[in-house]
């Protein structure tokens, strides 16, 4: 039998009795799976009034470990007969969607530089920053009743019953304030018996931080890749200083529990009252077991990069004057001219166009470069690839280094790769 701890959250006056379930509470709420077929075409769902709800709040700050507990729960729980909000917040990370770039999505320099992860979820959509001024939030619910609008209208009447804040939700279903400025981005993910819904809010996120991290470069990538909207963004707490991640996870949540499951409608208290109210929940194997297996999966390099739809990258670099051969006039400019495809994150093909100028000056070794580089990743793990097949000249020579047109050569195909 599972062990209960009891907590109380006050609130508005109010003392609610909270249970938080260890151990054995991920067995007791598993019921049926996404895996299991149905027999019916069409499942037969409870009415509303025998609906309840709950509020699990994660007591992890990793993202690997958030999106595996998402995971788990749309895998294995049954939400038929009990709707659940998740609410959960991360350290400093970047999170782009399933069918993302993140060579085009990310300042991938900045993010190593920063030490900051990067994450692919499950769902689809853009890319988002999240730091613990983030707060996050994840409606899970059969398949049958998923509904965005009713989870967006339900934080927008929270913003305005806890903190007064008038909010829109505009065409593409983000939350703004102050006429275009976003404070919440959306998406989702529709299995054959369960959905989830989840979004992010931005309460006092560090949008230095945000902005660098998701700072367009010069990339020359092609690709048929999802790509974000960008747009101007504000914290809440920019707009009432009285909003907290804590605060704002106590409104929405009371929000939530005080809602019939199906129609967005004031219960009040007595709703309230008949919830099985907020829990938190360890996000471990003895609670969740399998979940340690679903996180190594969604931090590895194949998925977080591999997963990466094809794409090309065509750049152009103009060589300095004093790399040219002196004793030469040129009529037109010369230029480096590096393409590649990338698939599955490995590089396919590659080409490297060396100009007339940069051979008579003494480069050359392009045929083994290709030869290094097919099937690298496409990271610095091909860059060093490319400067061992350019130092194989050398083998005869005492000289152990590149010089100074190869060390631009490295210089460009760095910038391309946009080293992690």
């Amino acid at each position: 039998m599972a062990q209960i701890m009891m907590r109380k959250i006050v609130t508005s006056g109010a003392c609610f009795v909270v249970g938080v379930t260890r151990r054995s509470s991920s067995r007791c709420l598993v019921t049926s799976s996404n895996n299991v077929p149905l027999k019916k075409k069409e499942r037969v769902l409870p009415a509303e009034g025998e609906i309840t709800k709950s509020v699990f709040m994660s007591q992890s700050t990793d993202i690997y470990t958030n999106l595996a507990l998402e995971d788990w729960m749309y895998r294995n729980m049954d939400f038929t007969n009990h709707h659940v909000m998740m609410v959960w917040r991360n350290e400093p990370t970047v999170v782009i969607g399933r069918h993302q770039n993140p060579w085009l999505e990310a300042n991938i320099a900045h993010l190593t530089e920063k030490d900051i992860p990067l994450a692919r979820r499950n769902s689809g959509g853009g890319t988002v920053y999240h730091d613990r001024g983030n707060l996050n939030i994840t409606f899970f619910t059969p398949r049958e009743r998923y509904d965005r609008k009713y989870n967006l209208e339900l934080i927008k009447r929270a913003l305005f019953r806890g903190f007064g804040i008038k909010s829109v939700i505009n065409k593409r279903d983000d939350i703004v304030v102050r006429d275009n400025y976003k404070i919440s981005g959306t998406a989702a993910k529709l299995g054959r018996l369960t959905a989830y819904h989840h979004c992010t809010l931005l309460v006092n996120a560090n949008k230095a931080d945000l902005s660098k991290s998701l700072a367009k470069r010069e990339h020359g990538i092609q690709t048929k890749a999802t790509e974000s909207t960008r747009s101007a963004v504000a914290n809440l707490a920019d707009i009432d200083h009285k909003v907290t991640v804590d605060s704002l996870q106590t409104a929405v949540g009371y929000e939530y529990l005080r809602t019939p499951a199906l129609h967005i409608e004031d219960g009040g208290q007595g709703l309230i009252t008949k919830q099985r109210g907020f829990q938190f929940v360890n996000p471990t194997d003895n609670w969740f077991p399998g979940l340690a297996e679903l996180k190594q999966e969604l931090q590895s390099w194949d998925w977080c990069f591999g997963r990466t739809p094809v794409f090309t990258v065509s750049r152009t670099f103009p060589v300095p004057a004093e790399l040219l051969a002196p004793s030469k006039v040129y009529t037109a400019t010369q230029e480096l001219v590096i393409n590649m495809t990338v698939e599955k994150g490995l590089i396919d093909d590659v080409t490297l166009s060396i100009p007339p100028g940069l051979i008579e000056s003494g480069f050359h070794g392009e045929a083994s470069v290709i030869t290094h580089l097919k099937g690298k990743r496409f990271t610095s793990e091909a860059l060093n690839a490319l400067q061992d097949a350019m130092l194989t000249r050398h083998e005869n020579s005492d000289v152990k280094k590149l010089d100074e047109k190869e060390q631009f050569v490295a210089k460009c195909f760095d910038q391309v790769v946009n080293t992690i």
